[in-house]
């Protein structure tokens, strides 16, 4: 079956899609130990991570934070390390080394320039998802659109401004997180499936219908 891929997506039609997010296991990592298992987990479990990081958002000139949060996420499982909790152990600069399994993230200049202010660390295997959409026609640079664009659907961004440095993160919060590192991983599979098959058309910028 031929997809229709747009290069930009409506934002208006963007709001009346339905929402999808992560179902599948979330666990939250707050110490070393807990991070050595959900590392060697990680490095064991799939060929392909996806990956994101949240920090608690500043609403003051001058202010600024570190990174808080770490998301790192197979097809169905999710781990959020709290690097705000227990900083920046060497199991995860190992994983964040790793050339062995691929991360997918997007913007991750932004992610790796925000952890090496906690922990200087030499990048191992990572793709931005902005410099695959464009190999199928996609001029959208975030996540929300690229993801409306390939699959009809909405992740919805209701969390991205809350407090990543809560005691205790909301059980929003934790879907929120892991469903941007989830979906990183979809996209990513998504997009290479697409150039393998080329079974998708590319269309010019999507247009909104206006009824009268």
């Amino acid at each position: 079956m031929i997809k229709t891929i747009y290069t930009k997506f409506d934002k208006v039609r963007l709001t009346g899609l339905p929402t999808v997010q992560f179902e599948g296991r979330i666990f939250v990592i707050t110490t070393e130990t807990e991070a050595k298992r959900a590392v060697a987990y990680l490095l064991r479990s799939s060929p392909c991570l996806g990956f994101d990081t949240e920090t608690r958002p500043s609403f003051h000139h001058g202010e600024s934070h570190k990174v808080a949060l770490l998301q790192v996420s197979t097809p169905d499982t999710c781990f959020l390390f709290r690097l705000n909790r227990m900083g920046m152990p060497q199991c995860v600069i190992d994983l964040l080394e790793d050339t062995t399994i691929l991360k997918v993230g997007l913007s991750l200049h932004d992610d790796m320039t925000m952890l090496k202010r906690r922990h200087t660390f030499q990048q191992g295997t990572f793709i931005d998802i902005q410099n695959e959409v464009g190999d199928i026609g996609i001029a959208d640079a975030s996540l929300q659109k690229i993801y409306a664009n390939l699959f009809g659907l909405k992740i919805s961004k209701r969390q991205q401004l809350t407090n990543w440095e809560a005691d205790i993160l909301t059980e929003a919060q934790k879907r929120y997180a892991a469903t941007d590192a989830w979906a990183c991983i979809k996209i990513h599979n998504e997009i290479v499936r697409l150039k393998q098959t080329g079974e998708y058309l590319c269309a010019p910028e999507q247009a909104t219908r206006i009824s009268f």
